[in-house]
């Protein structure tokens, strides 16, 4: 077997693309996937779904390659699998990014186009972008089923949905509520709890007032009020005062005011304090509201309520209640028997009987109201306020609250079939507490979510997603349809035009049923279901016998439960706390009572290499392509694997060309062994014998290389891959920096074959098991290196990726030899710290070294030290510690040597600079008027330090001549010129 002389110099994004086409021409992904179909083993990942609405950024890259990672690492353990990929296609995602496409502002636009062409433009949407997704996924070098991912937009799921509604419904948990919730006016629906996340709250500055409404009956008297929604005034129902707050009734002129005692430092004029009175005593007083005018107002008693969360941090600690304009405000209305004033409509325009406003969208109307309450003298004060404000996660506008009838999953009913009578919220705690998280506090963040979260808002006022099977009746009924079969056996009309389509709006709206109370013909809500529904299911709806068709859920519930749980599943954690993670829990909790996933990995965010996150519009994002083929997907990969997940990745060039240095390492480690063994044939099926190993770095390396694997196994196995990485580039780096430089003259100038055979069968070990360690982490170099080194060898599979995982040899593991090697290299860093403390250049030659240990140091680690710290002698005595102490007097035999070692460093540097191969032998020429370097190069042209045999010389000769190649240097301040010659073959 022949090995190729490797280049030392590697472009990896051409090597990347040459194994990409070396895969697709030996047709290796289908190998991959289909190796360990027999096997009794099961590994089951399942795949958090990929928007399929945009090219991938760098930030898809580090959960992707998680995924691809550790399905490879199980592949190569024989482990079958199903390698399916997803693609997320349903909601706002998708729909935003049509209506810019088109130019749409408003519901209405989609409505006029027709909402059949809105969603099949949504279709079209999904089907371009997960094509280009899935091409970018291969360019990370991710193995998977391509040819049958699923989408979340598929009858399979879409049905699988509604069966799981059908069982809500069952269960009792499923109903319609009349709340106030978030709401985007752009997109025109409400946006759940699980959609605001942190990042989704922005800073804003919006005009805040203080409006003084007068009290009844006492002239004069006003309580003061302070609001960031002055549009929100016009539906104020109730005053809310905390009864434990002291309060102050306070007079500034001619005028006096009610406020709490915190908040006086608002009053900017003179005032004086009449009395402090006890929150307490303020309740039930009448008041004039600010809007009392309005049609909608009639009849409204204005008051004040108690409510012990009024706070005095901000405002006057007197809290303007609107029940139809704020969460909170709606449950003290419930709570209190108050009057409901909603004011807008889907689009924001404030509905009939807001006299001047009706028919203005609440985005315009500011002006108009502080004018409104000026001419009432109801105004104290107008100011600027700054603070965190929720916007909509998809459009990026800013959201308002609006009262609004939506369908709900109930969190805190009871499930009926339950033996121990546990809520839904009861059952998906103890769920989520037989998961194992990581990171650890992943259980925590889950926990709080579930103990804390409102019931799960599922409907949206939309077009383009999971069709809500819920029937409704003006009778007060509602069917749920759990199965396109049980809507066939149902429909009294429209079914012909449904049938031959998807269950989508417009076509599913089309098909009638009757009410099952009232006989009559009833429709189908129009509203569609929350994305993360259409997630929530895959584990139940996606996992087929060949990725593909009627779900084994269905069609073969054993098969299935050896699939679910699944064993692993990887998202970034941010928001999956609130959205698929909790999604799986909750849906699988309905569905069977059980955990949907054993192991969750979490992972933070991808920054820029400031720390700031990505955003197009900032100008820092980094799209997946440019990245590619700017640095290559191995450096990515790495960059990504070696980061402890928990926090934030700071992703950009620069730390991309610190990671390329580690792969490059690894890579001049292969380049050098390569070059060696192509140079003397050396071919490991005729001459390995696993030969015993003389060389105490033979037996390191090799000791270190099976506690590697060991290591590796253990940390994979337990989802844990930042922690190999780091013990990796250690690895490498110890390859790269001990073994082969301290054994580099075995390679090339060892005269005992033996010798040299046990270092070509020592490093070939480490470079083989190397590639296959590495293989689920950089997929295209270790091919590359695999392909030179085992590709072709009788019975190895032809890719690295077809190959089984290495096992660790315990008896090639010798602890106590990686000790006594420890313990060299503390001796010799401390011996290079003196030297660098003297400024005395490790090439110069030193007397001796005397050193003080706690332990003996047999004479093989001896001799190591005594080549590493450059000294001719060493004499070691018994010591409390390690203690090193150099001779640092220079003799004139040991400056000549320190000279000769300079020059073989500059002739070495000519060479390289040359372009000469590592083997070509060379005559060297030189001219110089300094006696000390002519009576050194004369001394070191023989003896125990060689000039030529170090550089590969034949000659030294003294003079000038034409070669191929020459420089001038000075060296200690000596000058000489040094011509370097190929002899030709």
């Amino acid at each position: 077997m022949a090995f190729k002389k490797v280049d030392s110099k590697v472009d990896l994004v051409k090597l990347e693309h040459k194994i990409i086409d070396f895969w697709t021409r030996k047709d290796i992904l289908s190998k991959y996937l289909r190796k360990n179909d027999s096997s009794s083993e099961i590994f089951s990942f399942l795949d958090g779904p990929i928007t399929a609405n945009n090219p991938m950024g760098v930030h898809h890259a580090w959960g992707r390659t998680y995924k691809d990672l550790w399905q490879r690492y199980n592949s190569m353990k024989g482990k079958k699998q199903k390698y399916q990929n997803g693609f997320d296609c349903q909601g706002l995602w998708v729909e935003v990014e049509v209506e810019k496409e088109l130019g749409f502002k408003t519901k209405k636009d989609i409505e006029d186009y027709g909402i059949d062409r809105f969603v099949n433009k949504c279709k079209e949407r999904v089907y371009k972008y997960s094509k280009i997704q899935t091409e970018q996924s291969k360019r990370l070098g991710y193995f998977a089923d391509w040819e049958n991912s699923y989408y979340t937009m598929s009858d399979e799921n879409n049905y699988m949905i509604w069966f799981f509604l059908k069982k809500c419904h069952e269960k009792g948990y499923l109903y319609k509520g009349h709340d106030v919730v978030p709401w985007c006016l752009r997109c025109g629906t409400a946006i759940s709890q699980h959609e605001i996340l942190t990042e989704e709250y922005k800073e804003m500055i919006h005009q805040s007032v203080y409006v003084k409404l007068p009290i009844k009956n006492r002239k004069g008297e006003f309580f003061l009020v302070w609001t960031t929604t002055p549009w929100t005034l016009t539906s104020n129902i109730a005053l809310a005062i905390n009864p434990e707050l002291t309060y102050v009734k306070i007079k500034t002129g001619k005028e006096i005011y009610y406020l709490s005692k915190e908040t006086l430092s608002i009053i900017e004029d003179e005032y004086d304090i009449l009395e402090e009175i006890k929150g307490d005593k303020l309740l039930d007083i009448e008041y004039e509201g600010p809007f009392d005018e309005l049609e909608v107002q009639r009849g409204v008693l204005h008051k004040t309520i108690f409510w012990e969360e009024v706070g005095e941090e901000e405002g006057t600690g007197i809290v303007h209640i609107a029940p139809g304009c704020g969460e909170e405000d709606f449950r003290l209305s419930v709570e209190h028997s108050l009057k409901v004033i909603a004011p807008l409509d889907d689009a924001g325009n404030y509905i009939s009987g807001f006299g001047e406003l009706s028919g203005k969208n609440v985005k315009d109307v500011t002006e108009a109201i502080f004018e409104n309450l000026k001419k009432k003298n109801k105004i104290f004060r107008i100011h600027n306020y700054t603070h965190r404000y929720p916007t909509c996660w998809r459009c990026k506008e800013e959201l308002i609250f609006r009262l609004v009838d939506e369908w709900y999953i109930g969190m805190d009913k009871k499930d009926p079939e339950d033996k121990e009578k546990r809520t839904l919220r009861e059952q998906m705690i103890d769920i989520a507490k037989k998961i194992k998280w990581i990171p650890l506090f992943g259980l925590d963040r889950e926990l709080d979510w579930l103990s804390n979260m409102h019931n799960w808002l599922i409907s949206k006022k939309r077009y383009w997603g999971l069709a809500l099977p819920i029937y409704e009746c003006d009778c007060g009924n509602f069917e749920v349809i759990g199965s396109k079969e049980e809507l066939k056996e149902k429909a009294v009309s429209g079914w012909d035009k449904f049938e031959r389509n998807t269950p989508h709006r417009p076509w599913i709206d089309e098909v009638k049923i009757k009410c099952s109370k009232c006989k009559k013909e009833i429709s189908r809500i129009t509203d569609v279901g929350n994305p993360w529904l259409d997630a929530g299911i895959v584990p139940y709806s996606t996992i087929a016998k060949s990725n593909q068709g009627e779900p084994l859920y269905k069609q073969d519930k054993k098969e299935w439960m050896k699939w679910v749980p699944v064993d692993f599943i990887t998202e970034s954690f941010p928001g999956q706390f609130k959205n698929w993670f909790y999604a799986l829990i909750a849906m699988s909790t309905v569905m069977e009572g059980i955990k949907p996933y054993k192991t969750v990995l979490g992972y933070a965010s991808v920054r820029d290499e400031k720390g700031e996150e990505m955003h197009k519009s900032k100008g820092n994002a980094i799209w997946f392509d440019d990245a590619a083929e700017e640095i290559g997907v191995d450096v990515m990969r790495w960059m990504y694997a070696r980061h402890n997940p928990v926090f934030n990745l700071s992703f950009g060039y620069h730390a991309a060309f610190d990671i390329r240095r580690k792969i490059l390492t690894l890579w001049n480690v292969y380049s050098f062994f390569s070059t060696y063994v192509s140079i003397d044939n050396w071919d490991p099926d005729i001459e390995s014998q696993e030969i015993e190993k003389d060389s105490v770095l033979d037996k390191w390396i090799i000791s270190e290389l099976h506690l590697l694997l060991e290591y590796a196994e253990k940390e994979l196995d337990n989802f844990r891959v930042h922690t190999l990485m780091e013990r990796l580039e250690k690895f490498i780096d110890d390859l790269s920096t001990w073994y082969v430089r301290r054994s580099r003259r075995r390679f090339w100038k060892s005269e005992d074959d033996q010798d040299k055979k046990q270092a070509y069968e020592t490093l070939y070990e480490v470079l083989v098991n190397l590639s296959k360690v590495l293989a689920p982490i950089i997929p295209h170099l270790s091919e590359e290196i695999y392909q030179n080194l085992v590709s072709g060898r009788k019975g190895e599979p032809e890719s690295v990726h077809l190959s089984k995982w290495p096992k660790a040899d315990p008896g090639k593991i010798d602890k106590k030899i990686s000790e006594e090697i420890n313990n060299v290299r503390e001796v010799v860093n401390q011996g290079l710290s003196q030297r660098a403390e003297k400024g005395i250049k490790v090439r110069q030659p030193l007397a001796k070294a005397l050193i003080e240990s706690t332990s003996e140091i047999q004479n093989e680690f001896l001799s190591l030290i005594r080549e590493e710290l450059n000294v001719k002698d060493i004499v070691v005595k018994e010591g409390k510690e390690t203690k090193v102490e150099l001779d640092t007097k220079i003799t004139p035999k040991l400056e000549k040597e320190g000279l000769a070692r300079e020059l073989v460093r500059t002739i070495q540097s000519m060479r390289k600079k040359a372009e000469f191969n590592v083997e070509d032998r060379i005559i060297i020429y030189y001219s110089t008027d300094s006696n000390l370097l002519k009576d050194t190069i004369k001394e070191h042209s023989t003896g125990v330090y060689n000039i030529g045999k170090e550089t590969l010389g034949e000659e030294i000769i003294e003079g000038r001549e034409k070669v191929d190649f020459d420089s001038e240097f000075s060296i200690s301040q000596e000058k000489i010129w040094i011509g370097i010659e190929k002899i030709k073959k």
